[in-house]
């Protein structure tokens, strides 16, 4: 004959525990996927407000007063090593991406990178300047010199 005696049961405590690992796990993952889809959905707008960034977690609208247009250009960041970023200070470095706040070699820096070797470099006047992936860089440094109000 055998007897058979099960364990006393547990308090819900454990259950509590592995409920708050999962909600975590669960949001770490929806970050990420965030990240994924900013790295291939991101858009700078133009209109007459400024340069709006949008579809990523560090986007926000520039005024025109604060772009120092004349001074866009584009840029390879290979070539470019005052403006290699340096130190991710609030953002994301992940290979093939880099968005949010770095130090620069010199200065601090606003990325929207996907690839290194043709960037569009566009200075502020609040002491940070702006680093953008875009399809068509040439063009978008024309946009921005064309689309700034009180321009002829």
């Amino acid at each position: 004959m055998v007897e058979v005696f099960t364990i006393a049961p547990a308090s819900p405590k454990p259950l509590w525990v592995f409920a708050a690992i999962a909600v975590f796990l669960l949001a770490l993952l929806l970050l990420f996927g965030f990240f994924a889809y900013a790295s291939r959905a991101t858009r700078f707008e133009l209109s007459s407000e400024g340069l709006a960034i949008r579809r990523t977690m560090y986007g926000r609208t520039i005024p025109w007063s604060s772009l120092n247009t004349d001074d866009a250009g584009v840029v390879n960041l290979q070539q470019a090593p005052h403006l290699r970023p340096r130190w991710r200070s609030n953002g994301i470095g992940l290979p093939g991406y880099q968005a949010g706040w770095f130090r620069l070699r010199e200065g601090r820096g606003l990325l929207f990178v996907t690839d290194p070797t043709r960037v569009v470099a566009l200075p502020t006047r609040e002491g940070y300047t702006l680093l953008l992936s875009v399809r068509d860089p040439e063009a978008f440094v024309q946009a921005i010199r064309r689309a700034k109000p009180g321009r002829s």
